[in-house]
């Protein structure tokens, strides 16, 4: 059970790509930082709600799968620059992942990741998609 109130306490960085943004030297962060690791700037730093936007900075793809994702193998996994500057590591879906190119433009999505324990309790987060 302490897992399922472990997962609440993330629910704004899961499904609102929640970040912040450091007022002194303008660099942008997610997950969100309290001291900035750039110019090390405590207390001048804000929430930034990103747009959820993007290009595929680089990305790998998986083929031997842990269990809890054979079943959706093979994936990409890639790190995203955010329009914003920020930049994310997700799952990018819905593609053929052999035609994933660096510098295609994504979105964000929000996707079933896991289902967990006896009581089946699904966790849901971001993930990123091609932009259409």
């Amino acid at each position: 059970m302490s897992d399922i109130i472990k997962g609440w306490r993330h629910n704004d960085q899961r499904y609102n790509l929640i970040g912040t943004k450091c007022n002194k030297c303008n660099e942008t962060f997610f997950p969100k930082k309290v001291v900035c690791p750039n110019c090390r700037s405590h207390g001048d730093i804000e929430d930034l709600q990103f747009k959820g936007t993007g290009k595929i900075y680089t990305y790998s793809v998986i083929h031997a799968a842990t269990d809890d994702f054979k079943n959706n193998s093979p994936y990409a996994v890639g790190i995203i620059e955010l329009d914003e500057g920020a930049k994310v590591t997700a799952q990018i879906v819905d593609c053929n992942v052999e035609e994933l190119n660096i510098g295609d433009e994504v979105e964000v999505v929000f996707r079933k990741i896991r289902e967990e324990g006896k009581e089946g309790v699904i966790s849901y987060g971001y993930k990123f998609k091609l932009k259409e």
